[in-house]
Order: structure tokens, then C-alpha cells, then sequence
């Protein structure tokens, strides 16, 4: 885990652009019939979803659940995640769990802006390794790892499993994949972004959706002023080459 966030989508709804488009045509398909479903096909769904969610109809879009796996994050992070009420989480228990720490890096995250400063860096490890001492003398003692917990800062990295539905994904990417978003969170959106992208399956929803921040949704950086130099170009680039779409107008 020192190596920094790992994240990996592990599971996701059977045929889940099919189930979506499936779930649309409900609305407006006077011959729907719930066999339909069986012959559903790609080309139903480039003919179909790409309209309807442009129309803004996304609740279809809850219809598809993915699930992921993430390592490394800091619990700086993980409170920050499940701020997103619309999903589902397990996290890994400190009152169950020892911890066997060994590494300050290994145990802890560091934000890069500590490791530029080298005296405060050493003033933050000493720290660190020293709560790393007393948590595992706590134990040592026989006292409960859910009392000897306790001791140990925020940024003692953790892993969870999430599970979201498309539109929350959607919504959580429009907040969290911004500049603007604390580093570590951002990180984790995009990685998930990046994990959606990988899977062919998944892959065009990026686009037909507008998965990504708020100013790839919008059209524009609700932000404005507060954005850093440059952030509007740099986030549409990105998100393009995971969308795989060509350059807007």
C-alpha cells in the first residue's frame, strides 16, 4: 500500500448499458414487454441511450450498480467518501483489525506538500512513528485495538468497498474530480473514472453521461474565479482521452 491509492472495479450490473436502455424504453415504448430485455443489443443501445440521457432523463442511469475496491486511501479520504449517502460501503474495522505498522509511509499517507518541506517532513515522521509505538505497546498490554485505535491519526491509510449506482457515480464525480476537490479524493474519482474507461462494456456511458466533473457536465465551471489557471483545459484533455471522444467545439 505504499505505493499510494489502489483502486479496482470489481463487479457491476450483467449487461448494464442493456439494463439501462432496457429501463428507458418503459417510458415511451407502447410494446415494451419485460422479454424485451433478452434482445436487447448494442445497437439498441447506441440507437436509444445516447437520446435519451441527452434529453436529461437519468434516472435510468440507478438501474446499474458498480462495485470497487480501494486501497491505500487515508481515512482523511474515506470521511469524505461516505459523504455520499446514495451508496454502499465496508470499511476495514480498526476494532477488529490489529494493525501491524512497520513503515511510517507504509502505514500512514503523507500529503506531498509535508515531503517538499524536509524539517516539518521530519517533525510529521516523528510523530507518526511515535503514535505507530504507543498503539501497538496498547495492545501489547492487552488492552482492545478498538481502545488502542485511539491513538492513531487521521492519516492511517484504510481500505473499503464501494458500491454506487450511475447516477451517484455521476454525482459524485461532478464534486470530487474537480481541482478544486481535496488531492486525495480527486484521486480517487479519477481512478474510478479511469476503471469505468477500461471496460469496453462500460466505456461510452462516460460520454453519453458526461461522467466527470461538474464542468464536463455543465458545459461550463460553475467554480468560475476560484478555479486555478488552466484548470478548464487540463480537465476537458483528460477527460477526453478516457471518454475516447474527439475534441468539442
Amino acid at each position: 500500500m505504499g505505493d499510494g491509492i489502489k483502486v479496482t472495479l470489481v463487479n457491476y450490473t450483467k449487461k448494464p448499458l442493456e439494463t439501462v436502455t432496457w429501463a428507458a424504453l418503459i417510458s415511451y415504448w407502447d410494446e415494451w414487454e419485460t422479454e424485451a430485455f433478452g434482445r436487447m443489443g448494442e445497437d439498441d443501445v447506441r440507437m436509444h441511450l445516447p437520446r435519451v440521457l441527452g434529453y436529461g432523463h437519468e434516472s435510468i442511469l440507478e438501474h446499474a450498480v458498480l462495485t470497487f475496491a480501494i486501497e491505500g486511501c487515508s481515512r482523511v479520504c474515506s470521511h469524505q467518501l461516505v459523504r455520499h449517502r446514495l451508496a454502499s460501503y465496508t470499511q476495514q474495522s480498526q476494532r477488529y483489525v490489529i494493525l501491524n505498522p512497520e513503515d511510517v509511509e507504509e502505514t500512514f499517507v503523507i500529503p506531498e506538500s509535508i515531503k517538499d518541506d524536509p524539517e516539518l517532513l521530519g517533525e510529521w515522521k516523528e510523530l507518526l512513528k511515535r503514535s505507530i509505538e504507543l498503539y501497538k505497546k496498547t495492545v501489547e498490554m492487552g488492552k482492545h485495538q478498538e481502545d488502542a485505535r485511539f491513538i492513531l491519526p487521521q492519516a492511517v491509510r484504510t481500505k473499503l468497498v464501494v458500491t454506487m449506482n450511475l447516477r451517484e457515480l455521476k454525482h459524485f464525480f461532478g464534486l470530487r474530480a474537480c481541482e478544486r476537490a481535496q488531492w486525495e479524493i480527486r484521486e480517487v474519482a479519477w481512478k474510478m473514472l479511469e476503471e469505468i474507461a477500461k471496460n469496453e462494456e462500460l466505456r461510452p456511458v462516460i460520454k453519453w453521461a458526461k461522467l466527470g466533473p461538474r464542468c464536463i457536465q455543465l458545459g461550463y465551471c460553475p467554480e468560475g474565479e476560484l478555479m486555478p489557471p488552466g484548470c478548464w483545459k487540463r480537465t476537458r484533455e483528460r477527460w477526453r482521452a478516457l471518454a475516447g471522444s474527439k475534441p468539442m467545439v
